[in-house]
């Protein structure tokens, strides 16, 4: 007897619509994090680590690194059970812009508006674009880019 694999809980090429907007959960980024990050990535900039370096900044204090805020983006998009199961793969990200810094403390939550899908030579696939905005718990923008993906079709039958 063969064991059958669970269906996918994310969702297919088919389940977008242009135009509709997803959200994620949403997670606070603490010290440790950044902390954590500068570590992982060996990024020790002082607008990140120093306390006493970021005081004479703009920011005041250590700020999150723009890639820290991505990741932690991506891993709240994969909480939400939209990619699980169904992305095959990310192909590109464009007009990625840092809008305003992330502090330890702040909340953060994705909004993704799909504004394309494309049909591919391939059909167990498709391609859908995203313009996604990573919100603050104040819902100001502090990231924003494009997005394209490639996820898997609908089984027949």
């Amino acid at each position: 007897m063969s064991e059958q694999k669970p269906a996918p809980r994310g969702r297919y090429f088919e389940d977008f619509t242009v135009g509709e907007q997803l959200y994620t959960g949403q997670r606070t980024i603490t010290s440790t994090d950044i902390v954590n990050f500068a570590c992982l990535s060996g990024d020790f900039n002082d607008v990140h680590t120093n306390f006493e370096y970021a005081r004479s900044t703009p920011f005041g204090e250590p700020i999150a690194h723009g890639p820290l805020v991505f990741a932690v983006a991506a891993g709240l998009n994969y909480a939400s059970g939209i990619n699980d199961g169904t992305l095959i793969a990310l192909l590109g990200i464009d007009k990625w812009r840092m809008k305003l810094p992330v502090k330890h403390g702040d909340t953060i939550r994705v909004r993704s508006t799909v504004t394309a899908k494309k049909e591919t030579s391939q059909p167990d696939r498709g391609v859908v674009s995203f313009t996604r905005v990573f919100l603050n718990q104040r819902d100001e923008v502090v990231q924003e880019m494009d997005v394209t993906i490639m996820y898997r079709r609908r089984p027949p039958g």
